[in-house]
């Protein structure tokens, strides 16, 4: 962090975080608000000034930072991606430098870089808080934008966001056929800060043609995973929703099963060396992941008991939580290492320039070979395989996916179909993978509880893991059929 960007240490309330679900439409100057059902939202001005380095690096990261007042309320507000949607972090703070916990945050995507105002934005809104049967299911915007420099109005634009709030998608898809019936329009998918800036949405890297060099191939995967990892290390950081973790770790195992699969084009040292890196961050990574799907999972069992036995399982519950916490503490400490840094950077190497070395192998052989590894283990794995063999059938099928992804281009329909039963064996095996973990963490608990009434309540926890898993057994050996029969028409 340079001089100019450090701040007088200063008593911060906790920062806010909420999933941001939204369809933008263009509209026409004239455009007027239909009748909606719902209750209109008072007028009001938001004035936002926007903070990106001189090169627009948070932009380009689909990031941004902005310091928004309204109605006399002055806060921070950081917009980070989250699969196809967004997290909104919130910091109320009257301060007039970026909060340091925003930069901490960015640090992959900031460095050293200084960050200074590109942007002033003032916006009126009006609007509707939608309706359906008395509940909220969407808030309706229409903003009136003027981009501001120095006291100059140099542009001016409308658009419309339809934010959701209710549970139900469909329910936003009724509101937004709504507008476009009074005159709304397709809108280019750009932020308000990039049609200030005369910036163009950042799209991901087309795929080569299917008939490029099995290298180009592999370089674009190696790309679009890092950009993945990379788009989810400030939301893992933050720590408030999961799916960032789930997302980050997702990409992470991607970039190793590239590494593996790819390993006959690659410097063999160089390879595996970038393979046994990732497994470090994929480890630490996977435990906190793990945690959440338990809590998930254990919450959701809850609200199916009686009352009477709910309590114990929310001590269970409360007590998987603790856990989380701190493994969310030890995730920011590996986070920070220079370890991590190093290993980012030769990721970001990696996919810019990989070490290959000359081969004639294809796409289509890195994929046949681990799916010749999966079908030589599903041919041993005998009618009534235990949990260790079902464990090793997952991996086998995720590695043979994640090869298919790289000849998916050059292959098509075959790879593609082969792909989606692949996804859905790794799917019901990672769900009999996380009932047997879920049956350690009930028996962990156990032995620390003296409550009869928990023991009454693990010892049913137990059962249904166990029928979990032999309702999973019992299902899957026709999806396995099917994944072998796709494979074999796949690869041979």
């Amino acid at each position: 962090m340079t001089q100019s960007d450090r701040r007088p240490a200063v008593r911060l309330r906790p920062v806010s975080s909420k999933l941001e679900r939204e369809i933008k439409l263009s509209v026409e100057p004239d455009f007027r608000l239909p009748r909606l059902l719902g209750t209109p939202l008072p007028r009001k001005l938001l004035t936002s000034t926007y903070y990106d380095t001189a090169s627009h690096d948070l932009a380009h990261a689909r990031i941004t930072l902005r310091y928004r007042v309204q109605q006399g309320k002055k806060a921070w507000q950081l917009k980070l991606p989250l699969c196809d949607d967004r997290q909104e972090v919130e910091l109320i703070d009257r301060h007039l430098l970026p909060p340091g916990t925003f930069r901490d945050l960015l640090v992959l995507h900031l460095g050293e870089r200084k960050l200074a105002p590109v942007a002033t934005l003032r916006v009126w809104r009006a609007g509707v808080l939608v309706r359906r049967n008395r509940t909220p299911v969407a808030q309706v915007a229409l903003d009136s934008v003027s981009v501001v420099k120095g006291d100059c109005v140099i542009q001016r634009f409308r658009e419309l966001e339809i934010e959701q709030v209710g549970p139900d998608k469909e329910l936003l898809r009724d509101v937004e056929r709504q507008l476009r019936r009074a005159g709304a329009h397709d809108h280019d998918g750009r932020p308000k800060l990039f049609r200030a800036l005369s910036l163009p949405v950042p799209t991901p890297e087309a795929p080569p043609p299917p008939r490029a060099p099995p290298a180009g191939h592999v370089k674009w995967a190696l790309a679009q995973h890092v950009r993945w990892l990379l788009a989810h290390d400030p939301g893992t950081r933050l720590g408030t929703q999961i799916e960032s973790l789930h997302q980050m770790r997702v990409a992470t195992r991607r970039l190793r099963a590239v590494f593996r699969a790819a390993q006959p084009m690659f410097v063999p040292e160089w390879a595996a060396s970038l393979e046994h890196e990732l497994t470090w961050l994929s480890d630490f990574l996977g435990q906190a992941r793990d945690l959440d799907v338990q809590i998930a999972y254990f919450n959701g069992e809850s609200a199916r008991l009686d009352a009477r036995d709910r309590k114990p399982l929310a001590q269970f519950v409360a007590h998987l939580q603790t856990q989380r916490q701190h493994m969310q503490q030890v995730v920011l400490s590996e986070l920070k290492r220079a370890r991590y840094f190093e290993l980012i950077r030769r990721l970001q190497q990696a996919a810019h320039d990989p070490s290959v070395v000359d081969t004639a192998v294809t796409l289509h052989e890195l994929a046949r070979r681990e799916f010749k590894k999966l079908h030589k283990a599903l041919h041993r794995m005998g009618p009534a395989p235990n949990h260790a063999v079902l464990h090793a059938i997952r991996i086998k099928t995720k590695r043979a996916r994640y090869a298919a992804e790289l000849a998916l281009w050059s292959v098509g329909k075959p790879a593609a179909r082969f792909m989606k039963q692949a996804r859905a064996v790794q799917d019901i095996l990672g769900d009999y993978q996380d009932s047997f973990t879920a049956e350690t963490y009930i028996r962990t608990f156990l032995k620390q509880s003296t409550s009869v009434r928990a023991g009454f309540v693990a010892g049913r926890m137990i059962e249904r893991q166990r029928q979990r898993r032999d309702t999973i057994q019992k299902n899957l050996k026709a999806l396995l059929k099917t994944l072998l029969k796709r494979g074999k028409k796949a690869w041979g």
